[in-house]
């Protein structure tokens, strides 16, 4: 925590400058919103909230206080299989035939609807997945909100998406989503594929179902047609379910690399079209003509404002070699004076891990970077007694070799290397199995579009970090999977030329 004050007197005088100390905490400013849970969700299929058919429940848990928040259904086989079979009904009867006209007053209604709640589901979104509530509140909910408006916008304007083709919609979609942005993920999902007129089954991760379950309340109260939108939860026997059903004219997962490569393996040889968004492990690349304190506060909110809970998180830092000690100590200053707590207080800045399975993973790969000989910071700093909490944590020194410079840490936890000349950077930036996003501070616009031809990632990113459009498109190379989910390219992924 940081708070200023007045130095004391000096030989009989008020020294004018300020001391950056930790006197005076910020008294705690919580949001007091009601998220309006339900003590029991069930599947939802048909357009309606429905048990699963074993009975089966599972808890899902506040990582910021260990607690019960809800009960949700299990679903199963016989389960999964009702919501493909709702959405084929709904696809070959109503939305399917719809026209794109008709279509957007559902999707402009859903993004209006969002919009009267958004407290309601930043605050759930917030206890759900541990992420800070300003993070919640200022940006997942209303990027959700954003992405429904864009592609309410396109609903109408389809013959214009591939000019001289003709397009249709694919049918019923299968889809997952992971753990980090829940309802955002939900609407770079469900937005596209609506807006084309495909009719979807969507399987949430299992550790955060919540708003994914409270966007099905409001797709009850914008008249969307039952079936149009099913969503089944459950573990991964649940997503392998909606990923290898043969009703999906198409299946779209983000998650695990390891989980996609299972996917692609099991669609081989199948005529079921698929996009995939996997892991990363991005790599931001400051010069010594950067503006340093604008770059270090990009790497600060790349990193460790959203936890390092997004696959496209800047968790490799390459620092040309001539300013590495500044940026180090600049970093080390700013890691100071973030605040670890509350994910409902309005001050903090780095709230729960998502569940105790990740908490492990951060811990483990952070033990193995310390072994591995590259040197550990993390400021001093009281974590919470309950919950799933990990101090921001910074290497220095760190090799190639290493496992925290090569495998995804999804935590906060960044990594410095440092380059001497452009080609070196370039080469230890694509030197990595993944390339879904990269990141370059520096002054000279040539060398920012230079490099954004040479690094092999699908976002590059100029003076600038995790900065996100509904009409720009977003997705990776090699490892990183395949596909582009927003802005034209997206919907494409959700269509049939001819």
């Amino acid at each position: 925590m940081a708070t200023f004050t007045l130095n004391p007197r000096r030989r009989g005088r008020p020294a004018p400058e300020l001391i950056f100390g930790d006197l005076w905490p910020y008294d705690p400013a919580p949001e007091t919103a009601d998220p309006k849970l339900l003590a029991r969700y069930g599947l939802f299929i048909n357009g309606r909230f429905t048990p699963a058919k074993s009975g089966q429940v599972f808890d899902s848990i506040n990582p910021a206080t260990e607690r019960k928040l809800a009960e949700l259904a299990r679903a199963g086989t016989a389960d999964v299989n009702a919501a493909y079979a709702a959405a084929q009904r709904a696809f070959d009867t109503t939305w399917g035939r719809m026209p794109g006209r008709e279509r957007a007053k559902y999707l402009f209604r859903i993004a209006r609807l969002l919009q009267d709640r958004a407290r309601e589901f930043a605050v759930a979104e917030t206890m759900d997945g541990g992420k800070p509530i300003k993070e919640s509140r200022d940006f997942d909910v209303p990027m959700a909100a954003a992405h429904f408006f864009y592609h309410a916008g396109w609903a109408d304007k389809l013959d214009y998406v591939a000019p001289g083709r003709r397009v249709a919609p694919l049918g019923v979609v299968g889809q997952v989503i992971p753990w980090n942005f829940p309802l955002l993920m939900c609407a770079w999902k469900l937005a596209p594929a609506l807006a084309m007129g495909n009719c979807v089954v969507l399987k949430p991760a299992e550790t955060t179902s919540i708003t994914a379950l409270k966007l099905a309340e409001i797709i009850q109260d914008a008249d969307l047609p039952p079936g149009v939108v099913n969503i089944v939860t459950g573990a991964g026997e649940v997503g392998a379910a909606v990923m290898g059903h043969r009703t999906a004219a198409k299946v779209a997962f983000t998650g695990s690399t390891e989980v996609g490569k299972s996917i692609l393996r099991s669609l081989a040889g199948t005529d079921q079209k698929m996009t995939l968004e996997l892991g990363g492990k991005a790599a931001n690349i400051i010069f010594d003509d950067a503006p340093l304190d604008q770059a270090v506060e990009g790497v600060i909110n790349g990193i460790f404002f959203n936890q390092g809970h997004v696959c496209c998180a800047g968790s490799r830092l390459l620092v040309q070699e001539s300013i590495a000690g500044r940026v180090l100590a600049k970093l080390k200053q700013r890691l100071q004076v973030l605040r670890v707590g509350d994910p409902l207080d309005k001050n903090t800045d780095l709230g729960a891990i998502n569940s105790r399975e990740q908490l492990r993973k951060i811990t483990a790969l952070v033990k193995a970077g310390v072994r591995e000989g590259a040197e550990l910071y993390q400021p001093a700093c009281v974590l919470p007694a309950r919950g799933w909490y990990f101090r921001p944590t910074l290497f220095s020194g760190v090799t190639m070799s290493q496992r925290i410079a090569r495998e995804e840490i999804f935590g906060p936890v960044l990594s410095i290397l440092t380059f001497r000349t452009p080609e070196e950077a370039v080469e230890k930036a694509n030197n990595t199995a993944y390339g879904l996003s990269a990141g370059v501070w520096t002054d000279k616009g040539a060398r920012i579009l230079k490099l954004a031809t040479e690094l092999k990632a699908g976002v590059v990113w100029a003076n600038t970090y995790n900065k996100f459009d509904p009409a720009s498109p977003f997705g990776g190379y090699k490892e990183s999977g395949f596909g582009r989910e927003g802005g034209r390219q997206g919907l494409l992924d959700y269509c049939r030329l001819a």
